[in-house]
Parts: structure tokens; C-alpha cells; sequence
């Protein structure tokens, strides 16, 4: 689900009043009623539904209405109205890009709400929030700011806005790699709706069910979802939710291979937005057409769409879309061979999204300018060689001694060429790794610094309220065992947050990695696997010795991977886990007894392309054997010259 669609259920929300008058009329007739009428927080809040109901016809318009009834709600000192009125503000420039316009008045909407306890307009500056953070790919804040809005619409018991919130968590979650979660908060809005008969909102959760399918393979599903959706978009004729619901059942018939459909839909996506000048979204649509001329051998207009993507992606000024498309480029060079401009633009993205000091962008040009400047030089010599080799011939013949002098000369030179020939692609491959290094050197950084953060911070604010908490407990009186077991489940909430906060900062960067190695970090692991559901057998040998720490850093995260897949998609009952260090090494089994799988097709995916990335990194070698029902091994070697 797109971040279109989360303001297009906000504004039906906001404005369900107008919805069935023509856009026009609906216009014309609040400005005669404004002219009409003398109270001013009447006024302001017609102006409040003007701005509401032009959001995405014209944004111009859309911000001149909302700050015309701020300029009202503060001329009469109405602080409730000041704050819807800063909501309609920020909405404005929500839809229209201006992020961080919109993030200035949506703080000052929640500090004026929040003071004066105004509860609805407090939870839609919560929600605005999410939204404006989520647009700039901020998604802490962003699930941080929905979980506000959602405790706030829990306490209003107001079903369209519990609804609305569980939406935009799912959303997040789906952002945050985690599916299972998404698909949990989904569910739950589409129930909500379907009771409340709420058939726009339906649409939305059926389309956000039908993503979560897709990125989970399971593409039938997906478009049963998706072409019920585009039923009701259809009654509706919602031109804007029927060019989203193209581009999702393109993106499906595309991953699952059927590349015409593909292309019949994304087109039709399109056609739409651009007649409308509907930009938000439309550079994800470049990228999956894109990606489908790839698949038809189209290479000139994939590339031509994934650069559309990119250049839209910066005129829309979206962070998100903006980094997407370079990996999408970089992504596309490289499995078609053009390793410069692949290694340009992964270097590009990984610049742009880590924020990497602007001293290695400069040596990134001077990288390619020398490349430049070799590849000139050379077509100079290949010049030189034709005029000498010319002269040569028209001379051969005086004298058979000169003949060889020059042919020897020759052969000197191919020599010559072929040893620079071979420096360069040294240099290429030493670039690749040193880009893959650093790659995974941040990953780790982070991953140490967010487990730091949840340890030393969230989780000495949880352990310290759960201290507090059975401090007070003896001197409370409780009115009666209700009460007690009310605040007993207070406490018990706050001691599993304390252990969920353990959890999670143990599974980003686990001690016993840290203090007592990779078998010890391993074996720790899948003894939280419960045996009942997946019985794992661990064998190590050889491994007391001391072994470098990326090593040992990313031979758990590839063990890790591989055993979260075998728990989410294998459908095994045993998993055996073998580690061998000999004189060759490290070598690594994993084998399971599950249902197995296609390895061509899945070789496709992000997380087989992490895996190989990281062991390339290790400059080991990573196999997979596997076939349907025959379960799967996947093979790991790590040479002995990167271990002593």
C-alpha cells in the first residue's frame, strides 16, 4: 500500500459529509456559505472542508483554504479550531511534497491539541505525522507516531480511525521486512471495515492484503485480492485507486512471469497518472515496467523506465522512491553484464541512503574519471598501432630484419596491453570489495548501535518502570481484586516489554558472538527453537581456535538466515547444522527435511542475494541444493587465507 492511499482514506474520512455532491457544486456552494456566514468558527471550519475537498485537485488551493481558516481560528483565540486548522495545514503539504513545511505545523497542531486535551485533533496530528515520516523513510518515528494515533483512537472508541491506524502500522511493518506483522494489522482493519460496511476502506485493506501476498510469492492470492478491490474502486470510479490497483496487479502478474498482463497493466497505471499529473507514486510504476522489459529481453526501454523512475523519484524530492531507483538501476546494469555503471550506481545508493562522507564520492569520480581517462588513451594507442602497423607494411619488404624488429615490437606492446588489461579489472574487483566492506561494516555498526540503544536505553527506562511499579505496590490500596488484577496486568505488560526488549537487542547483536564465538553465539540461538516444531542437531569441530571477527560476523548472520527460512517456509521437522574447521578452512552444512524448493527461481530473491553477497565478502563460496518435497542443503565454504 502506497502513501497515496493512507491520505486518501484520511480525506474520507475527514470530509465523508461532502461526498455526494459534484466536486463543483460542492466548491461553489461552501464559498456562498462562507460569504453567507458571520460566525467565525463556522467559517473557519467550512474553509477547513474547502481545503479538504481540493486535496489532490489542487494543492494551491488546498493550502490557501486551510491557512485562511487558521488565519480565522486564531483572530478568535480558538484553540481546538487552531489545531484542526494547523491539521488541514499540514495535510496540504503532505500531498503536495513539502515535508518538512508539513512537519513544522503539524508539531505545533499536537502541542495545542495534547495541552488542551482535544483528542480528535490530536490523534490526526499523530497520524500526520506517521505519515510525513514515513515519506521520508524515517520509519522509527513513523511506527512510534502510529502507535500514538492508535492509542488515542482506542480511548475515542471511534472504529474508523482504530481502523485507519491499524492500516498504517501494517503499512509500516511491511516497510520493516516484518510480513507476518503486517498481514496481522491488515486483517484486523478489514475486519473493522467490513463490519462498519465501509466499502472505499475495504478496498484499501483488500489492496495492502494482496501486496503482503505478494511479497510473500504467493501471487494468485495476491490478484484474488487485488481484482476485489478493483471492483469496488470501479463502482466508485475512482480513477486514482483504479491506476494503484493497475500498478499492483501488474507488479503480481509481473514477479509471477507473466510478463504481457504485466505490461497491459503497469501501462494502464500510467496512462492514468500522467493524465492526471498523479507523480507520488508513479515512480515505483516506471520501476516494475521497467524491471518487465528486462524480463522480455527489452533492455533500451527497461533501462528507459528505471531512469524515468529515478528522474521522477528527484522531482518529487522522495528520499525513498529516490534511493529505490538507484538500487533498481544498479541491480539492472549488473545482471546484464554492465559492471561500470552498476558499480556506479550501487555506490550511488549506498552514498545517498548511509549518508557516506562526500571524500568518498569524490574518490567514486576520480575512480571513474581515471577509467575514463585509461579507456582514452588506450583507443589513442590502438590509433598509433594502425598508422606503425600501416607504415610497417609498406616498408616490410625492404628488409626481412626491420620485419621482425617490428613485429617483436608488436608482440611487446599486445603483452603490454593485456598486463594493463589485467591491472584494471584487479582494480574493479578490489573497488567491489571495498564497496561490499563497507557495506556490511555499517550494517554491523548499526546493528550494534540499535542493540545498545534498546539495551542501555529503552530497556533501563522499562526495567526502571517496572522497579517503580513494584515499589508502589505495597502502599496502594486496592478497592477491590479487580483492581488489583488491573494493575497486576500492568505490571506484567511492562515486564514483558522488558524481556521483548532483551530479545530483540540479543537477536541484533547477540553476547555470545561477542564473548564467547561463533558456536556458542549459534548453539544459543536455536536453543530458543522450540524442539516440539523443529527438532536441530548441532555439530561443531575445530572451531576453539580464535577466528577473525567478520568472519564469525557474517557466518552467523548467513546461519541465521538460513535457519529463519527453514522456519518460515520449509515445513521441516529436523535441521541439522554442521561446523568444520580443517586446514582447507570453515565449511557449513545446513540440511533440513522439508518441502525443498526451486533454486532458479528463488536465486531471484533478496535474501539469497545477501547470503552470497556476504560470503563473497568472505571470498568463500555459498551452494544450495534443493527440489521440491527432497528438503534442502545449503553448502558454505570459507578459505583458509581469510581465517589465520
Amino acid at each position: 500500500m502506497n502513501q497515496k492511499h493512507i491520505l486518501h482514506i484520511l480525506v474520507v474520512l475527514l470530509i465523508s459529509t461532502a461526498s455526494s455532491l459534484a466536486q463543483t457544486s460542492f466548491e461553489d456552494s461552501l464559498l456562498n456559505i462562507v460569504s453567507n456566514t458571520k460566525g467565525d468558527k463556522q467559517r473557519s471550519e467550512l474553509y477547513i472542508k474547502l481545503s479538504y475537498d481540493q486535496l489532490g485537485r489542487s494543492d494551491t488551493k488546498a493550502l490557501l483554504y486551510a491557512r485562511n481558516a487558521l488565519k480565522i481560528a486564531n483572530n478568535i483565540a480558538d484553540k481546538q479550531q487552531i489545531a484542526a486548522s494547523y491539521v488541514a495545514v499540514t495535510l496540504a503539504y503532505n500531498y503536495s511534497g513539502h515535508f518538512d513545511e508539513g512537519l513544522a505545523s503539524v508539531d505545533s497542531a499536537l502541542t495545542i491539541a495534547t495541552q488542551g486535551k482535544y483528542y480528535k485533533e490530536q490523534y490526526w496530528a499523530e497520524y500526520m505525522l506517521s505519515s510525513l515520516y514515513r515519506r521520508k523513510a524515517n520509519y522509527n518515528n513513523s511506527v512510534n507516531h502510529a502507535m500514538n494515533a492508535l492509542n488515542i483512537a482506542e480511548k475515542m472508541k471511534d472504529s474508523h480511525l482504530i481502523s485507519s491506524s491499524y492500516n498504517t502500522i501494517g503499512i509500516l511493518y511491511l516497510n520493516l521486512g516484518n510480513i507476518q506483522k503486517s498481514k496481522q494489522y491488515h486483517l484486523k482493519a478489514l475486519a473493522i471495515r467490513e463490519q462498519d460496511k465501509d466499502s472505499v476502506a475495504i478496498a484499501i485493506s483488500l489492496n495492502n492484503l494482496g501486496i503482503v501476498y505478494r511479497d510473500l510469492g504467493d501471487y494468485d492470492k495476491a490478484l484474488s485480492y487485488y481484482y476485489k478491490a478493483l471492483d469496488i474502486a470501479k463502482d466508485h470510479g475512482n480513477s486514482e485507486d483504479i491506476s494503484f490497483l493497475y500498478n499492483d496487479i501488474g507488479a503480481a502478474y509481473s514477479k509471477s512471469g507473466n510478463v504481457d498482463s504485466g505490461e497491459i497493466y503497469l501501462k494502464r497505471s500510467i496512462d492514468i497518472r500522467e493524465s492526471t499529473g498523479d507523480m507520488s507514486e508513479l515512480a515505483y510504476t516506471y520501476i516494475y515496467l521497467g524491471e518487465n522489459y528486462e524480463k522480455k529481453k527489452d533492455l533500451d526501454n527497461a533501462e528507459r523506465y528505471i531512469k524515468k523512475a529515478l528522474n521522477t523519484a528527484i522531482e518529487i524530492g522522495n528520499n525513498k522512491q529516490h534511493y529505490e531507483a538507484l538500487e533498481s538501476l544498479s541491480d539492472f546494469y549488473s545482471r546484464n553484464g554492465i559492471y561500470d555503471s552498476a558499480y556506479f550506481y550501487l555506490r550511488t545508493y549506498r552514498f545517498y541512503k548511509d549518508t557516506i562522507a562526500n571524500t568518498e564520492n569524490q574518490n567514486l569520480i576520480a575512480q571513474l574519471t581515471a577509467k575514463y581517462e585509461t579507456e582514452k588513451k588506450e583507443k589513442t594507442i590502438l590509433l598509433q598501432e594502425a598508422a606503425l602497423n600501416s607504415k610497417n607494411y609498406m616498408i616490410g619488404g625492404i628488409s626481412a630484419l626491420l620485419f621482425i624488429a617490428i613485429l617483436s615490437g608488436y608482440f611487446i606492446y599486445k603483452s603490454y596491453k593485456l598486463k594493463q588489461k589485467d591491472l584494471l579489472q584487479k582494480a574493479i574487483i578490489q573497488q567491489q570489495e571495498l564497496a561490499t566492506k563497507a557495506v556490511i561494516d555499517a550494517e554491523e555498526r548499526e546493528r550494534k548501535r540499535i542493540a545498545g540503544d534498546l539495551h542501555d536505553g529503552v530497556g533501563q527506562v522499562m526495567s526502571a518502570a517496572r522497579m517503580n511499579l513494584n515499589a508502589v505496590r505495597s502502599d496502594l490500596s486496592f478497592i477491590d481484586e479487580a483492581q488489583q488484577q488491573a494493575f497486576d496486568k500492568a505490571l506484567s505488560l511492562v515486564d514483558e516489554g522488558c524481556k521483548e526488549v532483551r530479545a530483540v537487542s540479543h537477536n541484533i547483536m547477540p553476547n555470545a558472538l561477542l564473548k564467547a564465538g561463533l558456536v556458542s553465539a549459534i548453539k544459543e540461538f536455536v536453543e530458543k527453537i522450540d524442539y516440539r516444531t523443529l527438532e536441530v542437531n548441532l555439530y561443531s569441530e575445530g572451531l576453539n581456535e580464535n577466528i577473525p571477527t567478520n568472519v564469525e560476523t557474517v557466518l552467523y548472520r548467513v546461519i541465521q538466515e538460513c535457519v529463519n527460512n527453514v522456519i518460515k517456509h520449509a515445513q521441516a521437522s529436523k535441521l541439522d547444522i554442521t561446523l568444520i574447521r580443517d586446514e582447507d578452512g570453515i565449511s557449513a552444512t545446513i540440511e533440513d527435511n522439508g518441502i525443498g524448493f526451486d533454486t532458479k527461481i528463488a536465486s531471484e530473491g533478496l535474501g539469497m542475494k545477501n547470503m552470497q553477497t556476504r560470503i563473497d565478502y568472505l571470498k568463500g563460496t555459498v551452494e544450495w541444493n534443493s527440489a521440491a518435497g527432497k528438503g534442502t542443503v545449503v553448502m558454505i565454504q570459507i578459505p583458509a587465507t581469510e581465517i589465520n
